[in-house]
């Protein structure tokens, strides 16, 4: 467990979200200059800018805590009241921190239990305010995300009253595995055991019944030790997943998947194996330990490493079409090089997208 400002426990997990619409028209002009983006044709030139669709605007509700934005002080008060502080980093127009606040918030079980174990602190990623983080340090909201490396919307740190992150989240989860994250959290099994080791008890691992189909050409490769000239994408899925069934045949069968998805070498595995596997940096485990020393709690997870075998971005919630292939041309392409925030990145995919006059919705498979 570390404390907040202890930046550097977040850098190995490095998640995504909903991209931040904003044009930034000099960088641009040098990406197009110096690499054409993949999974855009390049016939596909217009005077017709392409619409966009799927940002939906939120209204936050009434019992989340009113905070003068001092956390020490909010832990503080959450102590004395035997909750917990959860500070919840949003966006404006984020689809996935709506259905957080319409799905999972106004679902009965969870508000009281949220309402009676949490307070929870609202904090625009690219907002003004000033805050106080743990520690003294000040921050305005923007720089306080940005510290901390948020680049998905929504993520949720949880607070111990030692004034400890002991759970992070990063992007949203269905009601039932949300509920899991806030027993966890409320019941203080931090304490005693991983989360990973937590949802292994609670979860029914199943490594008999096969996969879903893919949707692209996958390899079983037990060996990831050897350098290639391409990147590296690792699935860990399970069996009976819808999410998994959604990603192969909707997202690895979209039109413009398939110039993204050659350039890697795909790989899955059932995240619950006990099957030895040795890891791109050249050590030796079963699969299901890979799965939990990565901290993965959702399926499909999609962890993806540039042609030397190094980590550069793990997807372990729910994303939609628009985020996935983003996120592996991200990587694809050494963006992220360059520009280290993902969020900045997919906004300007999206804006030039546009400019060839196709339409993006990033809440669709």
């Amino acid at each position: 467990m570390l404390t907040v400002n202890r930046f550097v426990w977040l850098k190995h997990r490095s998640r995504m979200t909903f991209l931040h619409n904003q044009t930034v028209v000099a960088w641009l002009a040098m990406l197009l200059l110096s690499m054409p983006f993949v999974g855009i044709p390049s016939w596909a030139e217009t005077s017709q800018r392409g619409e966009f669709f799927g940002a939906i605007e939120t209204t936050h509700p009434d019992w989340f805590k009113e905070s003068f934005l001092d956390f020490e002080e909010d832990i503080a008060e959450a102590t004395v009241e035997d909750k917990r502080l959860v500070l919840y980093f949003h966006q404006d127009g984020c689809p996935y921190c709506n259905v957080l606040v319409e799905d999972n918030f106004k679902d009965p079980d969870i508000l009281d239990f949220m309402q009676v174990n949490f307070d929870l602190v609202a904090i625009n990623m690219w907002g003004d305010r000033e805050v106080v983080q743990v520690g003294g340090q000040s921050f305005t909201e923007k720089t306080l995300a940005s510290a901390l490396e948020v680049n998905f919307t929504p993520t949720l740190l949880f607070f111990s009253e030692e004034r400890e992150v002991v759970f992070r989240l990063d992007g949203y989860r269905p009601p039932k595995d949300f509920f899991h994250i806030l027993n966890y959290v409320a019941e203080q099994r931090e304490r005693e055991q991983t989360f990973a080791e937590y949802l292994s008890l609670v979860s029914q691992p199943n490594t008999s019944t096969p996969l879903v189909e893919a949707g692209w050409p996958v390899l079983q490769l037990l060996d990831l030790s050897k350098t290639t000239s391409r990147p590296l994408a690792v699935l860990f899925e399970e069996p009976n997943c819808e999410a998994c069934q959604l990603l192969h045949q909707k997202t690895f069968r979209n039109k413009n998947a398939a110039p993204i998805l050659e350039q890697f070498t795909l790989v899955r595995y059932n995240r619950w194996s006990e099957d030895q596997v040795i890891r791109p940096d050249g050590t030796s485990s079963t699969i299901r330990q890979w799965s939990r020393d990565l901290g993965l709690e959702y399926a499909p997870a999609i962890v993806l490493y540039d042609s030397d075998g190094q980590q550069v971005l793990v997807l372990d919630a729910m994303f939609k079409t628009f985020h996935i292939l983003g996120s592996l041309e991200y990587v694809a392409s050494g963006a992220y090089r360059r520009e280290p925030s993902l969020q900045r990145y997919l906004s300007e995919r999206a804006d030039l997208i546009r400019e060839t006059g196709q339409d993006v919705d990033i809440w669709r498979y």
